[in-house]
């Protein structure tokens, strides 16, 4: 009987123990996230962009129905009362175009959610805490940007339009005319998205306030060949305006992303 105590004794020496059984991995969680494969990315790439398209769509349908009053609030800037159209089908192209980019305009928090979702899996949990309060600034900015372009909008006509004489006749044509518009709204938009994304690099330690600053001087050359570019009109004001814009915001975010320790 004492060799058998002895035997369920695991601290006496010299005889053998039986080892505690490993204990067993913990069941998988919810959060836990599998590495998707190349097939599973392309699949959500495809999934997001369809719904994406599909948003657009369906807002374009919207930015139609409400083309004539969209087109004749776009025309107010203009210091003629009516504009010319040059095809046979130019003026249903130009609806088209209207209610396309109202589409887009419109479709954005869901273009944005859809981006946001794609990318959001392929950050750690903290890189989705730290950018997940910046989507919706995003929403806010590509408004104000539209905003900007719009206020901007008269005083790149009048420049326009101040080469203009009896001989230089203005009389504007439709399609231009909305081709330059609508470019100019979708421009300053997007480019108010620069300082989100410049944020969201910082947040996930891609790039550092140090890093943009030493870049200085390539961001300026490359803010001024965009803004020459995204503005088709050929004035001074579009592109100075959408150019100072960049530059500002550029050096604002640097310096908030300074103040915030990286």
């Amino acid at each position: 009987m004492a060799d058998a105590d002895a035997l369920r004794e695991p601290g006496v020496t010299g005889l053998p123990v039986t080892p505690d059984p490993e204990p067993m991995p913990p069941p998988a969680t919810p959060g836990d996230e599998a590495v998707m494969s190349l097939f599973d990315h392309l699949t959500e790439l495809r999934t997001r962009l369809f719904r994406s398209i599909l948003a657009v769509a369906i807002f374009s349908v919207v930015g139609f129905y409400f083309s004539v009053q969209i087109r004749d609030f776009l025309i107010e800037p203009l210091p003629v009362d009516k504009v010319q159209v040059l095809g046979i089908g130019d003026g249903f192209i130009i609806q088209m175009k209207i209610a396309i980019i109202t589409g887009i305009i419109l479709a954005m928090p869901v273009l944005l959610y859809q981006l946001w979702a794609f990318v959001a899996p392929g950050l750690t949990p903290a890189e989705r805490k730290a950018v997940r309060p910046w989507i919706p600034m995003a929403l806010v900015f590509f408004a104000l940007g539209v905003v900007i372009a719009y206020i901007v909008l008269p005083y790149a006509i009048a420049f326009l339009f101040s080469f203009t004489d009896d001989v230089l006749v203005a009389q504007p044509a439709a399609g231009p005319y909305f081709d330059f518009v609508t470019t100019m709204f979708l421009a300053f938009g997007l480019v108010m998205e620069f300082p989100i994304i410049l944020v969201g690099l910082s947040r996930v330690g891609i790039v550092t306030s140090e890093r943009l600053r030493g870049a200085r001087r390539m961001v300026i050359l490359g803010i001024a060949i965009f803004a020459a570019v995204a503005t088709p009109g050929g004035d001074l004001v579009s592109p100075f305006v959408l150019g100072g814009t960049m530059y500002v915001l550029f050096e604002l975010t640097v310096l908030f992303i300074k103040r915030s320790g990286r």
